[in-house]
């Protein structure tokens, strides 16, 4: 932030002024908007959809289903947008960003959302059935309800994504902030609108997680223990069954088979050539090592900032969650340009080494574990941490042994979320990386910009293979969590 204003200051109002009153930036703004408005709204659909017929539903699959539906977010989005532009020239401009990025981020919504409706103590909905209601409207006015944070958290992830997204917007040729900013940071000597226009994106972010949180205000959801919930019984479909598995399959399809179609075409057409195994493989080891790094480091900002913004309610509190959103909507150039300049002027020994590259990882996406840590939080009821605080414990104790484990869903989501971001984010690898590292990302990358497709197609494939390593572990601490339920 400190880097953007002193490049924008130098300016001075009056040439930041006729900056903004272009007609080229109120239509960037709109055209920005529009395609964050549509996406979000496409992902909280398909993301709590899919998450309810996974938990509360008896659709046949469905287990099959929680495996799948998560995995779009290993896929890039800028190998998405080749993957639709060499097979469909139509998909260009914002018909074909809207596609890509929805496909390439409703799991942003249902991982979030599946762990907070594992939560739900579903007492509450046999309640509300035995009272006359439907199943469709208990499941929006009781279920939904409580679920809502952590959807809106998922929505707001999905919004400021679309809005720092640079690989699928160029590819698409759709000008939006991110590849405006690039032009001008890399095309012209004059960086001041690059710099003015980033400015007024971190403002715009600030606005829609305010936004975001006034959202959620009314809502309040707690539930009375991990002791007490049980596991809610699936519901049967009926005729709504086909139509449900058709929606599953199309969705499907968009986001996770038509792509890894093209990579299993363009990897067959590059078998000829060959493959370098050893790149491959050092590519892999590289961007494991800094994944799990990269989670390590975030979640442990992310905990205690999810946990003081869920328990302790204030304007201070909403302003360190605020300032969290803000880092995240800036494009990752941006923050890496910013970082080189702190590594050279500030921080030279750690400047092209793995610390400052994590420093750009946690800046980048601590609101993916802050959003789902805070949901987490929020589901359980503060009075059981009052008990436990009657009986003796120390704050530090209840957090240990009563907060963190009942937020523990959210937690484990919210590190696969980090773990699978970072596996596949570019600019900020590029710029920050050791010297001599490669992660899949960027070789894919060095590849793809040569328009070597067929030879780009291994780390493509092997990211979305490495996708599975997370996503099974946030199954697996989900499943503890809810055996931990029923006894």
């Amino acid at each position: 932030m400190g880097y953007l204003l002193v490049r924008t200051s130098e300016a001075g109002p009056a040439r930041i002024l006729e900056i903004l009153s272009r007609p080229g930036t109120v239509a960037l703004v709109g055209r920005s908007l529009g395609l964050a408005a549509v996406v979000t709204g496409l992902c909280l659909l398909i993301g709590i959809t899919l998450a309810a017929l996974v938990t509360r539903t008896a659709m046949p699959g469905r287990r099959t289903l929680a495996v799948l539906a998560p995995l779009p977010l290993a896929i890039p989005s800028y190998v998405a947008a080749f993957a639709w532009v060499a097979a469909a020239p139509w998909a260009r401009g914002f018909l074909g960003a809207t596609i890509v990025l929805t496909a390439c981020t409703y799991p942003y919504v249902y991982l979030p959302v599946v762990a907070a409706m594992r939560s739900v103590d579903p007492a509450q909905e046999e309640v509300s059935r035995s009272l006359g209601r439907s199943a469709w409207r208990t499941f929006w006015t009781v279920t939904a309800r409580q679920v809502w944070p952590a959807a809106a958290s998922g929505g707001l992830l999905v919004a400021l994504y679309t809005l720092s997204d640079f690989g699928a917007v160029s590819i698409l040729q759709y000008d939006v902030f991110t590849r405006v900013i690039h032009t001008s940071y890399t095309a012209t000597f004059d960086r001041t609108p690059a710099a003015v226009l980033s400015t007024l994106l971190v403002v715009i972010t600030v606005v829609i997680a305010v936004g975001e949180r006034w959202t959620r205000r009314p809502v309040e959801q707690t539930r009375v223990g991990a002791g007490v919930a049980r596991r809610a019984e699936p519901h049967p479909l009926g005729a709504l069954g086909p139509v449900a598995a058709g929606a599953v399959v199309a969705v499907l399809l968009v986001a996770l088979a038509f792509p890894v179609a093209s990579l299993l075409y363009w990897f067959s057409t590059g078998l000829s050539a060959g493959i370098d195994t050893e790149r491959l493989l050092t590519s892999t080891g590289t961007t494991l090592f800094l994944a799990v790094l990269g989670a390590v480091a975030t979640m442990a900002l992310a905990v205690p900032i999810g946990v003081l913004v869920a328990r302790h309610r204030s304007r201070s509190s909403a302003v360190v969650e605020t300032a969290t959103w803000a880092g995240h909507a800036l494009p990752g150039i941006v923050v890496a340009l910013a970082l080189v300049f702190f590594g050279v002027r500030v921080a030279q020994p750690i400047y092209q080494r793995t610390p400052l590259l994590l420093i750009a990882y946690a800046v980048l996406f601590l609101p993916a574990g802050v959003g789902a840590v805070r949901g987490a939080v929020a589901m359980s009821s503060p009075r059981i941490e009052e008990v436990a605080r009657s009986l003796g414990s120390s704050p530090l104790a209840v957090l240990r042994r009563v907060t963190i484990p009942l937020a523990a869903p959210g937690i484990a989501a919210g590190t696969a979320l980090v773990m699978l971001t970072i596996m596949k984010e570019l600019p900020a690898t590029l710029l920050l990386r050791p010297t001599g590292a490669n992660t899949l990302a960027t070789s894919l990358w060095t590849q793809t910009g040569v328009a070597a497709y067929a030879a780009a197609a291994p780390y493509a494939l092997t990211l979305v293979l490495l996708a599975v390593l997370p996503t099974l572990w946030l199954m697996r601490a989900q499943g503890r969590f809810t055996a931990t339920e029923d006894l």
